[in-house]
Parts: structure tokens; sequence; C-alpha cells
């Protein structure tokens, strides 16, 4: 990251297209396409796991398998693999802008089944590149394929509420399991496998037009999922299995109880003793996805927060001394330096400090904190003219209220003057706030500025992706096709090019005028405003 740019934050999920969730299709490249047009170099993504109950990316049932509902069903039709008819007829959701999970767990997945049955009767398990995948991959597929297959066979149970043999993982029982679900196994593997070809042509085709991927990682994998079940023992877990502490953050302004997520620990005695091994597997298998890795709580490898088992909220919980920056040198040792975003947010320590700047990864700026009382790291951490240059700034994050959404009902009546105030507005200006929000944090000094699409768009709370420590409600928000104009584009391409950010265009005299931006973005912000506008 050593030169200034800016990009978009925006899931996958939340792509336009017809059938009931975004994916890899050809939305998906035209999003690409009004990317690059707004002069973007970034698209920042959420996880791309396979989604558990609650439908968070967080909590996925593979830290290194892909959602099956990011296939794309006309990818699969222009294969020969379903009916065009088939897809038209399911019902995977009515509302453009909503993500109806319910309607897609029940009626995509039998799409599925019908293409994996129909490549397997073209031959496809016996081609060289299915075979070259499985073998690549064998690592974490096996296991990944037959934990889906078996909790498939359990009726969606948790591994922890399986039968002895199979939740301890007795070697003839496994086997037994693997002949009697081959069928299944086999289904799970090739839905790998076409997640894998779709995302890879996706990605490459963004790489073609210079725009890297923003890939996410939870620090932590969820208690039922195919690496707890697998490998057990990197975990804090007793003899049965069952975890002895759990994962969380402490009560906060966000939070009189705090958050109690639930994911199993790490035991970094053993991780510490195999020389980090799952963690730089786990790691490598990101840097092939993404073009750079941004690893969420990113202060758990200082401290981390370990509440109880049982514990009904996270008040009972305490700091733990996490690897620290071992991990990542064994990390830097074995795949040599990588592109890595570390998000630490939250309660910040002078040892987690200490941290982000001895591996030297950029942290993250988020301004809607420098005016909300809630955030316990206090205004000059998020403050734009405090930030260093080795930093990542957003406007706000898929946890947080859209800008608009914050600034109308979000903060109290002192915090939104403070807010006028720091933007030389007047606390009754007609204009529209978010844009001087985005121009602000566009003008920092922190090398790249990603602001979520919502934000562009100045979209108020009903866009909002998530609300932590709440079911039902969220990652359901899609933004609707027509949203992508090219009028769009044009204002978050001068805008770019304004503060510096923007891939400038290979003609003479729009190169001059990249090259004047630093002394045009010097001279105020509030000219460039209105341009923008």
């Amino acid at each position: 990251m050593n030169k200034r740019a800016s990009g978009i934050l925006m899931p996958v999920s939340s792509l336009p297209g017809p059938y009931g969730i975004g994916c890899f299709s050809k939305e998906a490249r035209a999003f690409v396409d009004w990317l690059a047009d707004a002069g973007q170099t970034l698209w920042q993504i959420l996880p791309l796991g396979p989604t558990s109950y609650g439908d968070s990316p967080y909590q996925s049932f593979s830290t290194f398998a892909g959602n099956p509902y990011f296939i794309d069903l006309e990818t699969l039709v222009q294969e020969r693999l379903l009916c065009a008819g088939d897809c038209a007829a399911a019902d995977l959701g009515s509302d453009p802008t909503d993500i109806d999970y319910g309607k897609l767990y029940r009626n995509r997945w039998p799409l599925l089944r019908q293409a994996f049955a129909a490549w397997r009767a073209a031959g496809g398990p016996g081609e060289a590149e299915y075979r070259q995948f499985l073998a690549k991959n064998a690592s974490w597929l096996e296991d990944y394929a037959l934990f889906m297959a078996i909790k498939d066979r359990q009726g969606g149970a948790a591994w922890d509420q399986w039968p002895d043999p199979l939740r301890l993982r007795r070697a003839d029982a496994l086997a037994r399991a693997r002949s009697e679900l081959g069928e299944e196994v086999a289904f799970q593997q090739f839905v790998q496998y076409e997640f894998d070809r779709q995302w890879s042509r996706l990605k490459e085709y963004a790489n073609s037009k210079e725009i890297r991927i923003i890939g996410d990682i939870p620090i932590y994998v969820a208690f039922d999922s195919a690496d707890t079940w697998a490998r057990p023992e990197l975990f804090q877990l007793d003899k049965d299995g069952r975890p002895t502490g759990v994962a969380g953050v402490p009560p906060d302004g966000f939070s009189a109880t705090g958050q109690l997520w639930g994911n199993p620990l790490y035991d970094w005695k053993i991780h510490r003793a195999d020389g980090y091994s799952w963690w730089i597997q786990r790691l490598a298998a990101c840097f092939e996805r993404y073009d750079v890795v941004r690893i969420d709580h990113f202060r758990g490898f200082d401290e981390y927060f370990r509440v109880p088992a049982g514990a009904p909220d996270a008040r009972d919980g305490q700091w733990m001394p996490g690897p620290g920056k071992e991990l990542f040198d064994a990390v830097r040792k074995a795949l040599g330096d990588r592109p890595v975003i570390a998000e630490d947010l939250g309660y910040l320590t002078d040892t987690v400090r200490q941290l982000v700047a001895d591996c030297g990864f950029p942290g993250m700026k988020v301004m809607e904190f420098a005016f909300d009382a809630r955030d316990s790291s206090g205004a000059n951490e998020y403050l734009p003219h405090n930030y260093p240059e080795n930093c990542v700034v957003y406007t706000g994050t898929h946890d947080n209220e859209t800008v608009a959404g914050w600034f109308q009902t979000g903060i109290t009546d002192a915090e939104r003057a403070a807010v006028c105030r720091y933007l030389h507005r007047a606390p009754d200006a007609v204009e529209p706030l978010y844009l001087d929000f985005v121009c602000t944090a566009m003008a920092s000094v922190g090398r790249w500025c990603i602001i979520p699409l919502q934000d562009h768009l100045g979209l108020d709370n009903r866009a909002r992706i998530n609300r932590p420590s709440t079911l039902g409600c969220n990652w359901r928000w899609r933004v609707e096709a027509d949203a992508l104009t090219p009028e769009l584009a044009a204002r978050i391409r001068r805008m770019s090019e304004t503060y510096g950010r923007a891939k400038p265009i290979s003609q003479p005299e729009e190169e001059e005028d990249a090259a004047a931006a630093p002394d045009q973005a010097a001279a105020g912000k509030s000219d460039a405003e209105k341009s923008l506008r």
C-alpha cells in the first residue's frame, strides 16, 4: 500500500441480479466495470464462506469453503447443467432490494443438486481440472464435505449434537459415513469446485481492470464448523468436544452487557508448538482468493476476551494473552510479505497499538467514531486530522449505521452539532451532509480510503448491512441496479481525482489534472464539494 487509492465496500450478496442474492454473475462484472469507470482500484467484500444459522458471513461452516449461494445460476445454464426455465420458476424471493434466506435455503439447493446430476452424467468427476482441484484442496475439502454430508443426515443439527462416534470422530464411524454418504460428499465437493471456478474468473476479471479485491476473514471460526469438528485440539474444548470458554467483547457504549459471540477460542499453546501451521494454511488460502486480506478483530492477537462457557452474556469475561507478533513472524517467514489490513477498532491499549505498528499493517480509521461518544477509543483516534498515512479510512463499516442514518437518528444533538462544526456546515443546512463526510475521508492523509456504497448513495439505515447482537434483520440489503449510474460513477471519479486517489485516465490533459489534485485538496474542500454534487 504505497500510493493513495480509493475503493468501495460492497458485499457480493448485495449485488443486483435476478436470483435472490448477489452472486458471481454478469451483474458482478458490470459492477467491476462501474468501479473502473468511477476511478476506483479497490473492492472490499465481506467473507465468502458458507453461512450458517443467522446468515452471518462471520459465522461460517468453514473458514476455507465458499458460499454456494454465490454460484451464478446463469453460468450453470450456459454450461448446460441447468435449464433456464427451472431457474426462472424457482421462488428465490421477489424483492430485488432484499435477501430472503429462507427461500434461498429451500429453493436454491435443489437447483444445485440438478446441476450436480447433469455434471456427473456428463463425466465431470473424471475431468483433469476437477481432479486437480480435489488434490489441491484435500487438506480441508475432505473434512468439510463429510461434515456437511453428516450434518444433512442429522437434520442440520450442530456437530456437538451428533451421535458420539461421529461427534468424537471415531475412525470406524467416519469410514462408515464416507461409504454411506458418498453421493452427498461428492455433491459438496462439486459445489466447492463450481464456486472456486466462478470466483476465480470474477477475480481475474477485476484484476484485468486493475481493481484489487480486499477480502475479509473473521479472527475466529464458528463452533458448528468443519474446522472445529475436524481439528478440536486447536481450540479450548473439553474431552467431550465442548467449549470451556467462548469469544466476545466486554460491555461498552454500544452494549451494556457486551457482545457474546460464542465462537470457540484457540488453544494458542498448541498452535505455537507446531509453528502456527493451521494459520499459515488459512492465510495462504486467503491470499489465493483475495489480493488483500482484512483480519477482523485484530486486537484479539494481542489479548482476547474469554467468557466462561454457559455465561448468559459477556460481563463475566476477562482478557487473556494472545500470540502477538510471533504468529505473524511465522506467517511472514512461510508466505513472505503479504498485504494485510488490521481491523484494530474497539477498545485500544498501548500493546494493541504496538502490535499493529510492529507488524507494519495499516489499521482502520472510521470517521463516525470521531463524533460518537459510544465508541470506547475516543475522538482523537478517529478525527481525520490525526490520521497516520499508514491507515485505511472509512466513513463507516458493515457494522455501522449509514452516514445518513447515523446523522439523522443515531447520535445526540450535541454530537450532531460537533459534526457540523468539524465539516464547516451550518446545523440547519439543506444540502445533504453525507457528501461532506465522504469528501473529508477522501481528503485525509490515509493512503487508502474505502467508502461503503450506501454512503456514496446517501441511503439511510434501511440500507444498513448489520446491527451487531441482533438476529433476523441483517445481511439482507441489496442495491438496485439502476442506482449504479454513469453520473454517480463520474461524481466518484471526480472526487477521487480531486484528492489524488483515482487511477488516471491515460490522456495528457487528464493526467495533468490528476497531478494537480494534491494542490486542489490543500486549497480546501468546500469548492470541490460543490463541483461534486
